[in-house]
């Protein structure tokens, strides 16, 4: 996002660079409480503070997930579009990457369970998640977790669910459930990633988190870390500790602006000829369909145009596009007219 981090996050910033604290560092003990006495408030979910691994990225552990379980898993599935990271970690163990597109009902994406329910898997394969769904934008609902959830530990799956936009819910409606919390089957064959880095705007300090409550799998999660992957800076825990302890208030302001952002942009683009807009029910992301635009590349001609898209190819579905609303009103006001005359000059 453009937006300054919570004022407690950037006074905590210059104290500690006048201060020199540029060092590796292990988690403080009050950054543990936290999480999970946070966990506890906003998501009824109990963490146990042993089942904690911290990272320094979600990049990073969607690509220790395959590697901690390349020798027992065959295949990875996920749902397309997806956050390209997805797309690629499966490979760089030569694991096969099955791809399953979502089911739209009506203007929202969700499970297709017709296929899920029908794949061909074997224990110890391997599902990755994104709850809430980057760029979809889909909250899914608790219904809909456990149905889920109950088709992964009858198959004897592992899953991988990144959750890091969990604390970005726009809809009034909706809440976040950690799927982890839906059945205690389920939590000892999933890897849960967190972080505050998309909700208080800190991901260059590369502060993150596992919650892996099966001690056999948070092992071999930990033996696929070593040597590999290091410790978060302590300027990421401190900064995490921070956004955390003081940062509710501005969230949310954040969620706030960001559902302004939202509509504003979903009666703009619904407005505009070729392109269908799907308003999120979480994260700052604004997923459109754009196939029907009278060109090749929607990207490129927008881009022409100066609007800075995500092309849908990148996420397993050419033809669409991705708004970032984490700005200003007026860049995103300024960005939308841009997109209406790239329209326009198609006609």
């Amino acid at each position: 996002m453009d937006f300054r981090s919570p004022p407690e996050v950037i006074d905590a910033a210059i104290a500690a660079s006048e201060f020199g604290n540029f060092g590796y560092s292990k988690c403080p003990p009050p950054l543990v409480d936290i999480v999970i006495e946070r966990s506890r408030a906003l998501y009824g979910w109990d963490i146990d503070p042993r089942s904690i691994v911290w990272l320094p990225g979600m990049v990073c552990a969607l690509n220790v997930c395959c590697r901690a379980l390349a020798q027992e898993c065959s295949q990875v599935f996920t749902q397309t579009p997806i956050y390209p990271p997805f797309l690629s970690a499966p490979g760089n163990f030569d694991l096969i990457s099955r791809e399953i597109p979502m089911r739209l009902e009506g203007h929202r994406f969700t499970f297709d369970f017709d296929v899920i329910e029908s794949l061909n898997t074997s224990p110890g394969d391997l599902f990755m998640l994104c709850h809430p769904h980057n760029p979809v934008g889909t909250a899914f609902t608790k219904k809909e977790l456990i149905r889920f959830s109950n088709w992964i530990v009858e198959k004897k799956l592992y899953l991988c669910s990144d959750e890091i936009h969990c604390d970005l819910i726009l809809d009034l409606d909706a809440r976040h459930h950690p799927i982890a919390s839906i059945s205690p089957e389920l939590a000892s064959r999933c890897i849960t990633l967190m972080a505050p880095s998309k909700t208080f705007n800190i991901p260059g300090f590369g502060c993150s988190f596992a919650v892996i409550p099966d001690p056999q799998l948070r092992g071999k999660f930990k033996k696929a870390l070593q040597g590999i992957v290091p410790d978060p800076p302590a300027m990421g825990f401190l900064l995490a500790e921070k956004a955390y302890r003081y940062g509710e208030p501005w969230r949310m302001e954040l969620l706030t602006y960001l559902r302004r952002n939202r509509d504003l942009a979903f009666n703009k683009i619904s407005d505009m000829p070729w392109l269908r807009p799907f308003k999120p029910e979480a994260t700052y992301l604004l997923w459109m369909d754009a196939r029907k635009l009278p060109t090749d590349n929607p990207h490129h001609h927008f881009e022409q145009h100066g609007v800075g898209l995500s092309d849908g190819k990148d996420f397993g579905a050419p033809g669409y596009l991705r708004l970032n609303l984490g700005c200003t009103h007026k860049l995103l006001s300024e960005a939308l007219l841009r997109m209406k005359i790239a329209c326009q000059a198609l006609s």
